[in-house]
C-alpha cells in the first residue's frame, strides 16, 4: 500500500503536466483548476510544433545525448577497469579527486566552463561557443566521474582469475576486455547511460550558457523559452514540450529496464 501511495505521488506530476498539454487555453489559465478535463485539446502541441526549426532543436538535442552516451560509457569502461585492475601512483588520489567532483555544484562551475570553452574554441573550433561539440564535451567531463566510480564496482567483482585463465588460453588483453570483461559489466553500463542520458537530454544551463548566438545549435529544453513572456507565459505550450521532451526518455528507459535493476545492484555490491 505504501508503495501505491509513493508511486501516485511520483506520478501527479508527470500526470498534471501531460493533463495541462491537453486541456484548452482557457482551463489551462483558470483560477480554479480541475485534475481532469472534459474538452482534451491539442491546441498546444500545435503552438509548439508551430516553433521555426523545432525538429532541428529537437535532432541537436538527440545529437547531444547519444554522443555523450556512446563515449561516456566507452571512457567510463577503459578508466574504471585502469583504477581497477593496475596499480600506478596516485591511483588514490585519483579516486578521491572523481568523489570530490561529484560534490562540486554543477552551478558554480558554469562561469568557469564558459571562459574555458571560450578559448578552447580558439584552437579547436568544433568544441567552441555556439557549438554541440561544447555541449558534448561539457557533459562529457561532469558525468564522467559517476560513471566511472559506478562502473569500478561491476569491474572489481570479475574474478582476476578469469583474465589470467584468458591470458592462458592466448586471448591478448584487448580480446579479454571486449570479448569477456565488456559482456559482464554491460548491466553498468546500460545502468549509468541512463544517467548520462537524461543529464544531457534535458540540460537547460549549459544550452543557455555556451549556446548564445546560433539558434540553429540550440537543442530542445531552448525552444520552451519562445512561451515564456513578461506578462504571460504560455503553459500549455510549455507542458505540450514538456511531454515531448519525457516521451524519449520513457522510450530509452523501457528499452534498457532489464538490465537497469541488474546494474544499479551490481554497483551498489561492489
Amino acid at each position: 500500500m505504501l508503495g501505491l501511495v509513493c508511486a501516485a505521488v511520483i506520478a501527479f506530476p508527470l500526470y498534471w503536466m501531460v493533463l495541462s498539454a491537453v486541456k484548452p487555453e482557457g482551463e489551462v489559465q483558470s483560477l480554479n483548476p480541475r485534475p481532469w478535463t472534459l474538452r482534451p485539446a491539442l491546441d498546444s502541441f500545435q503552438r509548439l510544433f508551430s516553433v521555426n526549426d523545432f525538429g532541428r532543436y529537437f535532432l541537436n538535442s538527440v545529437i547531444v545525448a547519444v554522443v555523450v552516451v556512446v563515449l561516456s560509457a566507452g571512457c567510463a569502461f577503459l578508466a574504471a577497469t585502469a583504477l581497477t585492475r593496475f596499480r600506478f601512483r596516485l591511483r588514490g588520489a585519483l579516486l578521491v579527486a572523481l568523489l570530490v567532483a561529484q560534490m562540486i555544484p554543477v552551478e558554480s562551475l558554469t562561469i568557469p566552463l564558459f571562459f574555458l570553452i571560450r578559448n578552447l574554441g580558439d584552437a579547436v573550433p568544433p568544441l567552441g561557443l555556439n557549438q554541440l561539440g561544447a555541449l558534448v564535451l561539457v557533459h562529457l567531463g561532469l558525468g564522467l566521474p559517476f560513471t566511472i566510480w559506478m562502473l569500478r564496482g561491476f569491474v572489481r567483482v570479475v574474478p582476476e582469475e578469469l583474465e589470467e585463465a584468458a591470458y592462458l588460453d592466448g586471448a591478448s588483453r584487448w580480446q579479454f576486455l571486449t570479448r569477456i570483461l565488456f559482456p559482464l559489466v554491460a548491466p553498468g553500463l546500460v545502468a549509468t547511460s541512463v544517467f548520462s542520458f537524461i543529464n544531457a537530454w534535458n540540460d537547460f544551463l549549459f544550452a543557455k550558457t555556451l549556446i548564445i548566438s546560433a539558434p540553429e545549435q540550440q537543442t530542445l529544453p531552448m525552444s520552451l523559452l519562445v512561451f515564456m513572456k513578461v506578462d504571460q507565459n504560455d503553459w500549455g505550450a510549455i507542458m505540450a514540450g514538456s511531454t515531448i521532451m519525457t516521451i524519449p526518455v520513457l522510450v530509452f528507459f523501457l528499452l534498457v529496464q532489464r538490465h537497469l535493476v541488474a546494474g544499479t545492484a551490481g554497483a551498489v555490491k561492489g
